[in-house]
């Protein structure tokens, strides 16, 4: 058995090293191990990776629905929590309550 991770295409465990690269002998399938890592990550508008727990600000005027007023850029957003979902953003913003936001909406402070 090798220290390898499973094939991302198969789950074959048979994964070999080749050049910067990772092989699947079964399906053939190639990768590179740094990319799968950060396949689940959530970045922000400039491209930072977010975390649970980071602070963001709003970075353009979003409406809210039932709302009389948008959310102004520059409104700032702690303890964010990342969930999955087009909205993948879970948060508490002061005058308007719990949120989900997009992350390309926002940028980490």
């Amino acid at each position: 058995m090798s220290d390898y991770p499973p094939c991302p295409e198969c789950k074959s465990p048979y994964a070999y090293e080749m050049d910067a690269l990772l092989v699947c002998p079964e399906c053939g399938h190639e990768w590179n191990p740094e990319d799968v890592a950060k396949e689940g990550a959530v970045y922000d508008a400039n491209g930072n990776v977010l975390q649970n727990g980071d602070s963001v600000v709003v970075i353009k005027s979003l409406p809210v629905k039932g709302a009389p007023k948008p959310i102004k850029p520059g409104t700032k957003v702690s303890r964010i929590k990342l969930v999955d979902g087009d909205h993948n953003i879970s948060c508490k913003i002061d005058g308007f309550g719990a949120m989900m936001l997009k992350s390309e909406f926002v940028k980490k402070a």
